[in-house]
Formats: structure tokens, C-alpha cells, sequence
């Protein structure tokens, strides 16, 4: 998007959202919005219905883990030590406008936020999806279950501190005839070492 028509969103926004809006920043021609959990619905609604906006869809919607991301020497306890997010992608088809709505649990040990379902049923699977994977519960969803992994199936597999080789591990034993679990007999290790690209990594310089 040009950034003349960002600027307008980006005024648009404001007008429309007044003190909802936590934050507002520009990166990869798209607009990311912060809003607080408590406005959330309020912000959703309003984004569909306000004539000026009319993001009709939601395109995405997916969980966000930020354990020990760039948190270094943050303190714990602080705004910026939230840990679980929902990033939401909304797309406006009357006005070609492409937004970014990212939300943080307010709890790290036990995240939760409202479902969108009523105002995008799409958002239907999403929010299964970042249950199963993250261990984010959306109050108001109607099915809130497993869509991912397997029955059974201990933890949340997206989360940062999830070992890499899972919990349990399945064989089919001859004797018993059957598939049995176990713990896992691998031993732990990192496969991919964690690396943060600094800004503009891979661009023309």
C-alpha cells in the first residue's frame, strides 16, 4: 500500500477507534494496531461496521508466543513481559485496505480472550487452531477443542518452551499387539539455533 493511503487509514483509524487504539505502527506496508484485550470486541465490531472502514473480512487470525523474545532485560512484571498474543488480519474489500489487530493476554500462565466468532464466523477454526497450538482459550467460542494433533495429546506444540521431540512418543508393540505411548526416549536437543535478523536483513543497502 502507497503510503499516501496508509496515512489516510492511519487517520481514519484514529478518528474512528479514538483512545482504543494502545498503539499504531507502519512496517512492511501494512498498519499493526495494538488494542487492549477488555476493548476488543468493541474495536472488531466497529472496524466492520464503520462505513469509513468496512473491513468485512478476516482473512487470518493466529496465535503468537513472545516468550524471552527481545526481552533480555526486561523485568517480569512489566508491559512488555506479556508473553501471549492473537494477531488478527483484516482485509476491506470496499475500500482495498489491508490491517493488522494484534491483542495481549493479560494472563501468562493462563492466556484468554474474547472469540470473534459472532462477528466473523471464520473465525470459527482459527481459534481452534491457537487453542490446540498455543493454549489460548477464547470464551464465547461455541467448540472449543483440539483441530490439530492427536487425541490425547499433552501441551501445546507452538509454545516456545514445548520440547522439540514432544512429551510421548508411539510404537506398535508385537507382544501386545497394539499401539502403546511411552515417554520419549530421545534425548532433548536443539535442532535450529535461535536467531534474530537485525533490521533490513537481506535488503539493498
Amino acid at each position: 500500500m502507497s503510503s499516501s493511503r496508509l496515512e489516510t487509514l492511519s487517520l481514519c483509524l484514529k478518528n474512528v477507534l479514538t483512545n482504543k487504539i494502545v498503539s499504531i505502527n507502519e512496517q512492511f506496508g501494512e498498519l499493526t494496531i495494538e488494542v487492549a484485550p477488555t476493548e476488543l470486541l468493541w474495536v472488531m465490531e466497529t472496524l466492520r461496521d464503520s462505513s469509513e472502514l468496512s473491513f468485512e473480512l478476516l482473512v487470518d487470525l493466529c496465535g503468537i508466543d513472545y516468550l524471552s523474545y527481545g526481552m533480555e532485560s526486561v523485568t517480569e512484571g512489566s508491559v512488555e513481559s506479556r508473553r501471549f498474543a492473537v494477531a488478527y488480519h483484516l482485509l476491506s474489500i470496499s475500500h482495498n485496505y489491508r490491517i493488522r489487530i494484534k491483542t495481549f493476554a493479560t494472563s501468562n500462565e493462563f492466556p484468554v480472550l474474547d472469540s470473534v466468532i459472532g462477528i466473523w464466523p471464520v473465525a470459527n477454526w482459527y481459534e481452534r487452531e491457537a487453542f490446540d497450538l498455543f493454549g489460548i482459550v477464547f470464551t464465547g467460542h461455541p467448540d472449543l477443542r483440539r483441530i490439530l494433533t492427536d487425541y490425547g495429546f499433552i501441551g501445546n506444540p507452538f509454545r516456545k518452551d514445548f520440547p522439540l521431540t514432544g512429551n510421548v512418543e508411539m510404537r506398535y508393540d508385537p507382544d501386545q499387539q497394539r499401539v502403546i505411548y511411552q515417554p520419549v526416549s530421545i534425548e532433548p536437543r536443539e535442532i535450529t539455533p535461535r536467531v534474530i535478523r537485525e533490521e533490513g536483513y537481506g535488503g539493498n543497502k
